[in-house]
């Protein structure tokens, strides 16, 4: 989903597995799912609380680092959390780009995921989308879902 005027980007997707063990492999094996392949993620720390540090660094298929230093805003256990970029631990501000949310719900016999990236800036927001934000984000659902879904 696109919001042009909110300036949101997310993705949303069904997945048939109970909410608790989406919640759980959503917090504990980010490595799995987080960055679409060939590209992978290394969790650097996560400290799931309000003002907790959320460190990762993002490695490309040719030799790209990209370290991101995020704090936690929210952490609802079993149905969301909230990080941002506009900070780093102790609330030291940081250039801003965008706040992630990732959220899931009971639908029927499973779960609903949705993840989304509101931003600071109309050009924050254009280049995210220009960056390949649906595909990007579309495929670490689906890398979820494939997870949560697996016997």
């Amino acid at each position: 989903m696109v919001n042009d005027d909110d300036m949101i980007l997310s993705v949303t997707t069904h997945i048939a597995a109970p909410p608790d063990k989406v919640w759980d492999i959503l917090t504990t094996r980010q490595e799995e799912w987080w960055c679409p392949k060939p590209w992978r993620v290394e969790i650097v720390e996560q400290d799931w609380r309000s003002g907790g540090r959320a460190a990762m660094t993002i490695h490309g298929p040719n030799g790209e680092v990209m370290p991101q230093e995020c704090v936690f805003l929210e952490v609802v256990p079993g149905e969301r959390y909230v990080v941002t970029d506009a900070f780093t631990t102790g609330w030291k501000p940081a250039g801003p780009f965008m706040v992630g949310i990732w959220e899931i719900a009971p639908e029927g016999e499973g779960t609903r995921y949705t993840g989304s990236a509101l931003h600071w800036t109309r050009d924050a927001y254009e280049q995210h989308k220009a960056m390949g934000f649906s595909e990007g984000w579309s495929a670490v659902a689906q890398q979820l879902k494939e997870l949560c879904e697996a016997a």
